[in-house]
């Protein structure tokens, strides 16, 4: 299949970055402005032609992520009765959005890296690529940033992994690689360097958390041992894939990169959002200008 119909959405973390709060409220379920960044990935999967989602979930955690999308006829009755219109249309929204998915459970039993999450999705996805989305990392653009790997892959068959250039000083920070330039935005990736040196670093351009994988990169990540902190990571397995001689491409995602890893790049991404609501953006700014 030369299309990218699934896509595979780890949730399976302990979020430690945001602890005490995300032992009650999960990380993929705190608000940027008045919707949770799950939201945000379930809505660029749609505009991507995603039709089947596969939750990458930790024991017993399965109905955290449904909860938010399933319907609570309770709760719509109390509504209507109290006439709350512009609520119930929101509960809508969301009730459609998720209608558009088949969804689909896989679970992590222990949090043993981002590329063991994704290993736990392989009999879900079979014989077909699939997307991968991490929550921590949600985009701003005109075209999704799916959509923009997918249609890469779609002509060359291969992994395409997303990427942002990024200012040095934040290089030490992130995945960075060494690539050859194909066309406009368009690398083959020869290396992934793990948090190097502003010095050391191969280029600027980050791995940005979105990824087309094919069977083959499940392969991979089956033979792959664990590394010192006894994970097993997807940027690992690619990079496996590069020293036998398989390509793999990247492309630079046009729009903004909105970053959830930790508190103080949620919060960035939390009011850059806010700010740009339709409905509470102009009140946050004047509110802002008042008491800033």
């Amino acid at each position: 299949m030369t299309e990218v119909k699934k896509a595979i959405i780890p949730i399976a973390g302990l979020s430690t970055r945001f602890l005490p709060l995300s032992k009650a409220v999960p990380k993929e379920l705190l608000p940027l402005a008045d919707k949770p960044a799950l939201h945000y990935l379930l809505e660029e999967a749609l505009d991507s032609g995603i039709n089947q989602i596969i939750f990458v979930v930790g024991p017993g955690r399965k109905k955290e992520a449904l909860n938010y999308f399933k319907r609570s006829p309770r709760l719509e009755k109390i509504l209507k009765e109290r006439k709350k219109e512009a609520v119930l249309a929101n509960l809508k929204e969301v009730e459609d959005l998720a209608g558009r998915f088949t969804f689909s459970f896989a679970v992590q039993k222990e949090p043993l890296g981002d590329g063991h999450a994704v290993l736990q999705a392989r009999k879900m996805v079979g014989d077909e690529a699939a997307a991968v989305m991490f929550a921590d990392d949600i985009f701003d653009s005109k075209i999704p940033p799916v959509l923009q790997l997918a249609q890469i892959y779609k002509t060359c068959r291969k992994p395409v992994v997303a990427l942002k250039k990024i200012p040095k000083e934040k290089v030490p920070h992130y995945g960075i690689v060494s690539t050859e330039k194909i066309a406009s935005r368009l690398y083959k990736i020869k290396k992934i360097v793990e948090k190097p040196s502003p010095e050391s670093a191969p280029s600027d351009l980050a791995l940005a958390g979105r990824y087309v994988i094919t069977p083959e990169t499940f392969q991979y990540l089956r033979k792959l041992p664990p590394n010192q902190k006894g994970e097993i990571i997807l940027a690992d397995a690619l990079e496996r894939m590069f020293r036998d001689g398989k390509i793999v491409y990247g492309i630079e995602i046009e729009g903004e990169w909105l970053e959830c890893g930790d508190k103080l790049r949620w919060l960035h991404s939390f009011f850059y959002f806010s700010l740009r609501h339709p409905q509470y953006g102009d009140c946050l700014k004047k509110y802002f200008k008042k008491h800033i």
